[in-house]
């Protein structure tokens, strides 16, 4: 059985699964899609990038070769963050594909597939099956066509050059290279802003980094550099540059649905679309005029943005517990002005998070904890298929209630369910626990709020350790 689904965020499974004719016949039901709608773009160009892990070279010259057999011209942007591609692609009025399996490991690859106006929705999701499942194409041709070549780091550059200013005159930020495939294009931008970037932990090796459950090592360098170094902040992202990383002064990583909050905050937004996932101190009265909570995942993100907008808003951004940020509304600041982006962005959310504190002329920490979010929590148990977590799910919920009230007996029992996306339990004592299937991997997730530190971090022990025992 193919491992290979639409997950929260384009097309993902392992590459022994996806490279070759899988790759080559869903690339050509894309574009028989757009084919059918008219929907090529000017000049019937796909434009096509890549990050960084040892595979998605391959993937990407495959994905050139089906867009040639589809009788579309493709465009080879090379290794590129997945926003500056989904950028050139809105501007150039023409569809997109990215090479990217974001967080997940090296193993593991996938196909994030863009329309002109912006990445595609899950009623398109179903006419790629469609049109796959038509197709029926069991074979691929050796790679031979040689696409043409496109900068589209330029204009992601300048996007944030031209709208921030010197924002960061002064400022001293490490930057987490890894093997994030944004991490030359941070460190310009951070320059030509005025900071002095410190480049840190360059890797020629794909490092799965997942900014909802950190390593214990990338949470350890940070607090090293930290301490060896002044730094005003340590900035990172995801494997393709869509999901940011922000450490304060101390090395303490910030979540990112604060971080999605902070950048909400410094750009003016009226109303926030985020997951039921993302942190409940956003709820709370007077932060924000309107808050939309979706299920986890982009599409579900620019549908609940979509409606804010019809329903009058004005500046309407778009953010993950990844801290992800997705701008729904073009946005002037400054006399300035900032082009909508409706697609995961890091670049935006470190750079407005740190010019905040900037204006503000405090510690990132002293601005964070201003926010009074509840302390939240998240990691996860890896190779747990999905019927197990549907299980453990369905038990929690109303297939047994003796077992639920027996699990959370110690925390006052169950006090609310919400199955907006897994199933999301408010216990007697306040707290929160989450537990829902990965929609990009084999992954049962877990996400807690307690008062405190300590007690969020017992919390997400304690129901990693049930959960496991339960999916075992």
């Amino acid at each position: 059985m193919t491992s290979l689904k639409f997950g929260t965020s384009g097309l993902r499974g392992l590459v022994t699964e996806l490279a070759g004719p899988p790759t080559y016949a869903y690339v050509r039901a894309f574009c028989a899609m757009l084919l059918e709608d008219q929907a090529a773009g000017p000049r019937n160009q796909v434009l096509i990038g890549r990050d960084l892990r040892s595979s998605s070279p391959l993937i990407a010259a495959q994905c050139a070769q089906a867009v040639s057999d589809a009788g579309l011209e493709p465009v080879d942007c090379g290794a590129v963050p997945t926003p500056a591609l989904a950028q050139a692609a809105m501007a150039a009025g023409s569809p997109a594909i990215m090479v990217t399996g974001s967080h997940i490991p090296d193993d593991r690859n996938g196909l994030k597939f863009y329309r002109a106006q912006g990445e595609i929705d899950k009623a398109d999701e179903a006419r790629i099956l469609a049109q796959h499942a038509a197709l029926a194409l069991a074979a691929a041709p050796d790679v031979a066509v040689t696409a043409p070549s496109r900068d589209v780091i330029a204009g992601y550059r300048a996007r944030y050059v031209d709208f921030f200013g010197r924002a960061l005159e002064g400022l001293t930020i490490g930057v987490y290279q890894h093997s994030s495939v944004g991490r030359n294009v941070i460190g310009d931008v951070l320059t030509a802003l005025g900071a002095t970037p410190v480049a840190l932990g360059r890797s020629e090796v794909f490092i799965p980094v997942d900014t909802e459950a950190l390593r214990p090592e990338d949470v350890d360098l940070a607090h090293r550099w930290a301490g060896e170094r002044k730094l005003d902040a340590i900035v990172s992202t995801d494997g393709d540059a869509d999901r940011p990383l922000v450490a304060d002064e101390t090395g303490l990583f910030l979540r990112g649905d604060l971080v999605g909050a902070l950048t909400a905050r410094f750009l003016g937004a009226d109303a926030i679309i985020t997951p039921v996932t993302s942190n409940s101190a956003l709820d709370r009265p007077g932060l924000f005029d309107k808050v939309i909570r979706t299920r986890v995942g982009s599409p579900y993100v620019i549908a609940g943005m979509m409606q804010a907008k019809a329903e009058g808003a004005a500046i309407v951004i778009g953010f993950e517990a990844n801290g992800g940020v997705l701008l729904g509304s073009d946005v002037s600041r400054g006399g300035k002005r900032l082009q909508a982006l409706p697609t995961r962005d890091a670049l935006l959310p470190i750079l407005a998070t740190i010019a905040l504190a900037r204006d503000a002329d405090k510690p990132l920490s002293a601005i964070a904890a201003e926010a009074r979010f509840a302390v939240a929590l998240s990691n996860r148990l890896q190779e747990v298929p999905q019927d197990r977590t549907a299980a453990l799910l369905a038990r929690l919920d109303d297939e047994d209630p003796s077992f639920r009230d027996t699990a959370f007996a110690r925390h006052g029992g169950v006090a609310a369910r919400d199955r907006r996306d897994g199933l999301r339990l408010t216990l007697g004592n306040g707290t929160t626990v989450h537990f829902r299937a990965s929609g990009n991997a084999p992954e049962l997730r877990v996400y807690v709020e307690a008062p405190t530190p300590e007690a969020a971090e017992a919390l997400l022990a304690e129901n990693l350790a049930f959960a496991a025992a339960q999916t075992r």
